[in-house]
């Protein structure tokens, strides 16, 4: 399992790290904020300490999970009731006060891996006309070349594939990617989708069924 630990102690880094890769775990440190958005589709798993020198931890919370549907879990010696709810309420999905047990640490990796995996939803690769969609890891490539998407542009175009060239109901999409259907949603599922048809250089790949949904204007096939 991949982990990405954002930690500017040096001493905590130095230790962690060789403890996490002894219990099978592969680790990139950054030592603060910077780069982090550039590395969370190369990870599984963020272990995010909160007092960082270049922003605030509960500000790069709520940006990872804008960006990204990685799971974070807060490390952080800040352990007040007030200081863990406003940690999970920006998005993340576990919180581990310092001093901690190694062990407790990466039992907690794994069970918000485990969690994530239960959720169901499509998994494995699709490819259709030189998309690549990896479902497993976030990512999406045209002809071989990355293509930055924002976590909920992923997921309505991940639920758009995996219907297979069937039509995926508007109602469905905005249920299960925004939580509600009112007004403000349904524009910004018509925004998301010109976004997605812009960004993937393929404007007739993502076909509009009025009043109905959207539907791949082919059939992709599933590598595994």
């Amino acid at each position: 399992m991949r982990v990405l630990l954002v930690e500017d102690d040096d001493r905590v880094a130095d230790a962690l790290t060789p403890a996490l890769v002894r219990r099978g775990l592969t680790v990139k440190r950054l030592a603060g904020g910077a780069g982090v958005l550039d590395l969370v589709s190369e990870v599984d798993v963020v272990l995010l300490d909160l007092g960082l020198p270049d922003v605030d931890g509960i500000v790069l919370c709520r940006q990872i999970r804008a960006a990204s549907d990685v799971a974070v879990i807060v490390v952080s010696a800040r352990g007040e009731v007030d200081d863990r709810i406003l940690g999970l309420r920006a998005g993340a999905d576990d919180y581990l006060v310092k001093p901690y047990d190694v062990d407790e640490l990466v039992a907690r990796v794994h069970a918000v891996r485990r969690r994530r995996a239960d959720r169901g939803g499509p998994t494995g690769v699709a490819e259709l006309g030189g998309v690549r969609v990896d479902f497993d890891r976030h990512e999406v490539t045209v002809d071989g070349a990355p293509v930055a998407l924002s976590r909920k542009e992923f997921q309505v175009f991940a639920m758009i594939v995996d219907a297979r060239g069937a039509v995926c109901g508007r109602e469905q999409i905005l249920a299960e990617v925004w939580g509600r259907a009112g007004a403000a949603e349904n524009r910004s599922l018509d925004v998301h989708v010109a976004t997605l048809r812009t960004k993937l250089g393929r404007p007739a790949l993502i076909e509009t069924v009025r009043g109905v949904g959207y539907r791949l204007s082919g059939q992709p096939g599933r590598l595994g």
